[in-house]
């Protein structure tokens, strides 16, 4: 059994205060043929190159020879009851073993049954038996990936009535229980506080700040159901300010992370995520330059 590092999963110290973009098809041969001298690493859905050869992975080598990489997996269903697919697991960690990213992360979520893969992310009750089944995948995936993953607090639009716990606290206690790191995306916490009625600092500070490994902002869509507005993570537009705002809370407690800017929908020209990213950077160069000194021993 591996030793997980319990819950830090401490990125490397390229990564430590630098903002990336994901990598979308638009992009990859302007990516690959000029890179931005300021862009450090982007992030790949690691589905995306589950291929045993072929252009696609050549165009993956040649964006590894250039930036570092984060591996985003939205498959491994680490909420299903049942554990993760060791078929699964097997691709996943052979890419990991080839390409060596910097980062790894899933969500914690659900979205396999009986084998059958469902195109979407499925929320979870927030419950023992919930944090225990959880826990319990994570741990398989971790053993089997010979490496600690970070895992992703959700959005989400509706709540169980069998949850006992608040989100915060069952993704601290996952984090502690599976000795994972946690990825924050501060958007879905603004989209989920917004959708609720919780404290967004409430929740930061619930969340452990040393398994902190990464952070993710995006934009979100506002639309009207029954005359309430209710927000959805859609990854379709620039960053909104109350999520810049919490950003900004964020780096206050937890001082610098790798940070990435998510834009899956509507994907714009590469200009406009390279600004998205320099602004995020700026509030990374800052939220450097306040850290307390240590006194030297």
């Amino acid at each position: 059994m591996i030793d997980p590092q319990p819950a830090t999963s401490d990125p490397p110290p390229r990564l430590m205060d630098r903002a990336g973009i994901g990598l979308r098809h638009p992009h990859l041969v302007r990516l690959i043929e000029e890179p931005p001298e300021s862009l450090a690493w982007v992030e790949v859905h690691t589905e995306n190159y589950m291929v045993e050869g072929g252009p696609r992975l050549r165009q993956l080598e040649l964006i590894r020879e250039r930036y570092a990489l984060s591996f985003h997996g939205v498959g491994l269903s680490l909420g299903s009851a049942e554990p993760p697919d060791p078929e699964h697991l097997a691709r996943i960690k052979w890419l990991v073993d080839r390409f060596q990213p910097a980062l790894l992360s899933e969500h914690i979520a659900w979205s396999v049954e009986h084998g059958h893969y469902l195109n979407d992310l499925f929320p979870i009750p927030y419950t023992e038996e919930a944090l225990r089944l959880v826990a319990r995948n994570i741990e398989v995936a971790q053993e089997a990936l010979g490496r600690p993953l970070l895992v992703e607090n959700p959005s989400s639009y509706l709540r169980f009535l069998d949850s006992t716990m608040p989100e915060c606290a069952f993704v601290a206690e996952l984090s502690r229980r599976a000795g994972c790191g946690i990825l924050l995306d501060v958007n879905n916490i603004h989209v989920s506080a917004h959708n609720h009625g919780f404290d967004v600092i409430e929740y930061l500070n619930a969340i452990p700040a040393e398994a902190v490994g990464e952070l993710h902002l995006a934009g979100h869509a506002a639309c009207e159901i029954d005359g309430v507005t209710v927000l959805i993570d859609d990854h379709g537009s620039r960053v909104e300010e109350p999520v810049w705002r919490l950003f900004e809370a964020a780096l206050a407690r937890l001082g610098p992370r790798p940070t990435l800017i998510e834009w899956d929908n509507a994907i714009p020209p590469l200009e406009v995520l390279l600004d998205e990213r320099a602004r995020a950077q700026a509030r990374l160069d800052r939220a450097a330059r306040e850290q307390p000194l240590v006194p030297a021993a």
